[in-house]
């Protein structure tokens, strides 16, 4: 790849990473990673291929450049996405459900520049795979062309490899199953002699791939025997040389330096896009309802259409958003208004959703992929933690994938699905370095709070996810069956809410009630009935922003408050609750909690008994205050 470029100092930028230099032009001595910007090569540190589900966004974000303009486009239009791993890595669910979606994109005739290529050596640390197991697992999936050389055999390789990669630039993903050899052990301390024998080692060392190619090259009568050994010997002396230069280099130090990459660096963007065709493209009913009080869902909706008009490179995908328009019909009518290239109809895999926002990200879209219920997202947040939030990070900020994840979540579903579609646990989100959660508690700060992560996203770069309260989509009534107390008009476009600003409501100094999401609904109840019925004067504070959670802001809006009561629909273990109590206390402030019960939640009349509640949430402020 080097050879294609340029002007890169391969040898030096690889022992500088190697020797964890805080020089490496790509990691900056964060990871012994292989990557270069100036090649295109993201950093990748996954063995378990993790990797695979983002290439191939990457790759179908290829074509679709040529239909919308991205806006800061990495990848050449023609250009072709190589993607490899190893034969123990097929094996992981992450590489099958890659392969899977690569078929299954392809056998529908979307174009897809693809190449993948297994390295099979023939074992995994120890684990040997099966003789004919990658040939027999992947030569016939569909929508997939198989492609077979020995990498020992520099032109078999080369001219395999050529026939592949052609009619993967064509559109028609290609797997290369390369024949390879593991020299030694998987890593320094991994002795192969333990579990393998000497025949075998020594048959492995036969093949060692520099022999193969000297005899090669001998035999045909290209170099003769000295003048190859003479080569070997002058590499080696030039390797030894570099190197003792590369591990002086200066090393990373300080908690802060290693922390310098972990957000992105801003980037200058182009301005919105105005929409002259607004009114055609929301249609006549919709352009009455702005003018109306709308439900949560409804106004999500709205928000969406507008940021799509405004933004070309914005691109929603994910498991029913585009016909049906959502489990809840929160993206209706946005792919007839904006077609099934910007509106994304994806097969049931979570990860595959994610891997596709993750590389169209890095080639200038801006995604919005949709996971349908929060606990979904469990069996893929590795595609957030150990993928979009660790590439910065482990380039430096030169390679990111900045997105917005929509997740419909949290607990208060009456009557439907149990704990697959009630989810109250938040703590795998909280625990990424970088990721921005946001969760609104009603329909106007829903709209702004989007608008801010589609700015942080486009602007600086951000990983955000955008937590939606199911509960709340189609609420409309606050205190009484019918007062409408909790819709909303549709904000102006100038109106926002900025990163890491909380909502306040009211002004009361008996007691603040700090949550979030459901719990701001619910303490919002509960602070009439505690003004009504019981001369309590009550203040709400709604987070909004859950990660990095605002402690400032939380702080300054407590402030003047004679106490502090927590409410968390989350689990006791493991919810914000727990930081919120330790940021009080450091504060020099006493608080209480009221969380919800560690336990699944169940479905029928007992959905909302593991969690709080308007009454439970109104007897702990009395009990607090009296």
């Amino acid at each position: 790849r080097a050879q294609q470029v340029p002007g890169v100092p391969v040898l030096w930028d690889m022992l500088l990473s190697f020797s964890t230099s805080s020089e490496d032009p790509i990691s900056g001595g964060r990871h012994k990673v292989l990557g270069s910007k100036a090649l295109a090569i993201p950093p990748q540190t996954s063995t378990i291929a993790s990797h695979l589900p983002k290439a191939l966004g990457a790759a179908y974000s290829i074509p679709l450049s040529r239909r919308v303009d991205p806006g800061h486009r990495q990848l050449a239009r023609d250009g072709l996405v190589v993607c490899t791993f190893g034969d123990a890595s097929l094996n992981h669910s992450t590489a099958q459900g890659a392969l899977n979606t690569a078929g299954w994109t392809a056998f529908q005739g979307s174009p897809l520049p693809l190449l993948f290529v297994c390295e099979d050596n023939g074992i995994g640390i120890s684990t040997k795979t099966p003789t004919g197991w990658v040939e027999q697992s992947v030569a016939s999936r569909p929508g997939l062309r198989y492609f077979q050389c020995d990498s020992t055999d520099l032109l078999d390789a080369y001219a395999t490899t050529r026939r592949a990669a052609d009619l993967a630039r064509r559109g028609r993903p290609a797997f290369l199953h390369a024949k390879c050899v593991r020299l030694y052990g998987h890593a320094g301390p991994d002795s192969p002699s333990t579990y393998l024998s000497r025949q075998e080692i020594a048959a492995t060392e036969a093949r060692d791939p520099l022999l193969v190619t000297a005899a090669h090259l001998v035999r045909e009568g290209v170099m003769e025997p000295d003048a190859v050994l003479a080569r070997y010997d002058a590499e080696d002396r030039r390797v030894r040389r570099v190197a003792e230069k590369a591990i002086r280099r200066p090393r990373l130090e300080t908690a802060e330096q290693v922390a310098a990459s972990l957000i992105p660096p801003a980037r200058p963007c182009k301005p919105a896009t105005p929409p002259e065709n607004r009114a055609v493209v929301f249609g006549e009913s919709d352009i009455r309802a702005l003018s109306q009080p709308q439900h949560m869902a409804k106004l999500i909706n709205f928000a969406l259409t507008d940021l799509m008009l405004a933004h070309e490179e914005v691109v929603l995908a994910g498991e029913d958003v585009g016909r049906k328009g959502g489990v809840y019909g929160v993206t209706q009518r946005l792919q007839q208004r904006f077609g099934p290239h910007r509106v994304i109809d994806s097969l049931l895999d979570e990860q595959a959703i994610l891997g596709l926002g993750i590389g169209m990200a890095q080639n200038g879209f801006l995604p919005i992929p949709e996971i349908q219920f929060l606990a979904y997202l469990h069996n893929a947040i590795d595609q957030l933690r150990g993928e979009a939030a660790t590439l910065p990070f482990f380039s430096k900020g030169q390679f990111t994938n900045p997105m917005v994840v929509r997740i419909a979540g949290l607990g208060y579903q009456r009557g439907f699905g149990g704990h697959f579609h009630n989810e109250n646990s938040l703590v795998a989100l909280r625990d990424i370095p970088g990721l921005v959660l946001a969760c609104p508690s009603n329909g106007r700060d829903a709209v702004l709070a989007l608008r801010e992560c589609v700015r942080l996203a486009r602007e600086e770069q951000r990983l955000c996810v955008f937590l939606e309260p199911i509960a709340l989509y189609m609420t409309r009534d606050l205190h009484a069956d019918g007062d409408g107390g909790y819709t909303s008009h549709y904000p102006n476009d100038d109106m926002c809410i900025g990163f890491g600003e909380v909502g306040v409501h009211g002004d009361g100094t008996d007691i603040a009630i700090v949550t979030y999401g459901n719990g701001t609904y619910l303490s919002r109840q509960a602070q009439k009935v505690l003004a009504d019925a019981h001369g309590i004067d009550a203040r709400v504070i709604d987070m909004r922003w859950l990660s990095p959670m605002p402690k400032q802001a939380i702080i300054d809006a407590a402030d003047g408050c004679k106490r502090v009561l927590i409410v968390d629909e989350c689990r006791e273990q493991g919810s914000h609750s727990e930081a919120l109590m330790t940021l009080f206390a450091e504060s020099n402030r006493s608080a209480s909690r009221l969380v919800a019960t560690d336990c699944f939640i169940a479905t029928g009349p007992a959905f909302g008994a593991t969690m709080p509640d308007r009454d439970g949430i109104v007897a702990k402020a009395v009990e607090m205050v009296r």
